[in-house]
């Protein structure tokens, strides 16, 4: 049995169909897509040791999986470069857990390093009725949210879908250069939606999926966030 089959039928035996930010990123990373190192803390004292061990900056993250919009509901605290910033913001995370239906259990922390700023697109992938997996690429921030610009292609993606995925979207200047930024690696955000595509095919349990943001940079990208939802049993 793999970690997916693992992760997935943990979530099974909780009664859950959201797994958490730790979960999903561990999906990802067995398909060989670079991720954000993140590790769960259930006390304060252990989000101090884990942000001291990984290096400061940090980012605090709730791991509630009933909070699916994390920043919009206070659960994300970022740029944390001291053992004292921890502590002073970890009670106020920890208990978005708590009021949000994990009183059983105890309140559980993702502590991840702050990845180096890059250009952020989002990639994604949900369940059509009538044709199946469908993968959606766009910029991240206000052109996904306010401008709706996306492409989508149906699963299985071959390489040249890939890139006609990326090259549609009116926001590719921006991946191509500005403001004195070199363009980004297209080749590396095409990997990631390849390998997004493959996973949507072995694995039909998947019912939705979200990396958001991803950090593209001149030479490679690397996934911050993500989040997998399950179909239900």
């Amino acid at each position: 049995m793999g970690r997916r089959e693992e992760i997935i039928g943990a979530a099974r035996k909780d009664s859950r169909t959201i797994l958490t930010e730790v979960e999903s990123k561990q999906i990802i990373s067995e398909e060989g897509i670079e991720v954000v190192e993140t590790q769960l803390a259930t006390t304060r004292n252990e989000a101090i040791a884990i942000a001291r061990k990984i290096g400061f900056p940090v980012a605090l993250k709730t791991a509630s999986p009933q909070i699916v919009h994390k920043s919009d509901n206070g659960g994300v605290k970022l740029h944390l470069r001291s053992g004292a910033a921890v502590a002073r913001v970890y009670g106020e995370v920890a208990s978005l857990g708590r009021q949000n239906g994990t009183r059983k259990r105890k309140s559980r922390v993702s502590v991840q390093k702050m990845a180096p700023e890059g250009i952020e697109v989002i990639m994604g992938m949900s369940k059509d009725p009538q044709f199946g997996p469908v993968l959606m690429f766009g910029l991240g921030g206000i052109f996904v949210e306010t401008l709706g610009d996306i492409s989508l292609r149906i699963v299985p993606l071959t390489r040249r879908d890939a890139r006609e995925m990326i090259e549609e979207i009116k926001g590719y200047p921006i991946l191509q250069g500005h403001r004195r930024k070199g363009p980004v690696d297209i080749s590396a955000l095409e990997d990631i939606l390849l390998k997004l595509s493959d996973l949507a095919q072995k694995a039909p349990e998947i019912r939705e999926l979200d990396l958001n943001p991803v950090f593209a940079y001149t030479k490679g990208a690397i996934v911050a966030d993500a989040r997998i939802i399950l179909e239900h049993p």
